[in-house]
């Protein structure tokens, strides 16, 4: 980590949720514990089981604990967004963005957040990946990885990403690189979010590293991904892969260095 002794608002822990509440309590009790100077903030949909009114009633006695309750918006990646708009508007220097139901191990955020944060460091961007060495989905059927693959590299062949895990949501942001970016332009709100988030970024010369983390299903609760959130993503994904040549890069920064952390 840095050698700087980090603040309250160096880092912030962005979990968008919506029926939650088997998981979000155990899971801000690990994030609070394992990083005891980052802040987590809940960006709740209105869920009908109560995750957001326990996310509110854990605000007011947990300072480092932010909430968000959206009553007229839906959508995951408009959800991401709000947090880290969020993140921009209070000056974090980083916001990882993690699920909110175990799938990805509280144990992988200091990993995600040294590999931006150690000194030297020329990434912007950590990728939890699940598809470098060391990565694995355990429970997942067949059919989910060879879809979840298919959608990988229809990114990569649409989009020009290099990366190898483009769909995942498992992420830590150098903040600053996040002003590069109108999120007004965004066109998807759901899990093509993520495909559309490194595009964009890559736009604006974010340098990218993966880090390999075990992805596990759920112990609780529902998945909220289906067959129509698929096609949807491949179709977010075709729409911006036709109009690739009408964007331009915002800045100067040097290149992608893709391979890093590989």
């Amino acid at each position: 980590m840095n050698s700087q002794q980090p603040t309250s608002n160096d880092v912030i822990i962005l979990l968008a949720t919506y029926n939650e509440i088997d998981n979000l309590p155990q899971l801000v009790e690990e994030l609070l514990s394992t990083l005891p100077k980052a802040n987590v903030l809940i960006v709740d949909d209105n869920s009908p089981d109560g995750t957001g009114t326990w996310a509110l009633e854990k605000s007011r006695r947990e300072p480092r604990v932010k909430t968000i309750v959206r009553e007229n918006e839906r959508g995951l990646g408009s959800a991401v967004i709000r947090g880290l708009t969020y993140a921009i508007d209070n000056n974090y220097r980083l916001a990882v963005n993690m699920d909110a139901d175990f799938s990805h191990s509280v144990q992988d955020v200091p990993r995600l957040i040294e590999r931006v944060d150690q000194p030297g460091s020329e990434t912007d961007v950590a990728i939890g990946s699940r598809y470098i060495r060391g990565g694995s989905v355990p429970d997942w059927s067949l059919r989910r990885r060879v879809m979840s693959r298919c959608i990988n590299g229809l990114a990569r062949a649409a989009l020009g990403l290099k990366t190898k895990d483009n769909s995942g949501s498992f992420r830590c942001y150098r903040v600053s690189v996040l002003r590069d970016l109108d999120f007004a332009k965004f066109i998807s709100t759901g899990y093509s979010f993520f495909e559309e988030m490194l595009f964009r970024l890559k736009l604006a010369n974010a340098r990218f590293a993966e880090i390999p983390i075990v992805f596990l299903d759920r112990k609780e609760g529902s998945s909220k991904i289906n067959r129509i959130e698929a096609v949807k993503a491949v179709w977010t994904i075709l729409k911006l892969g036709t109009t690739r040549s009408l964007f331009h890069a915002p800045n100067s920064r040097s290149p992608i260095n893709a391979k890093d952390g590989i």
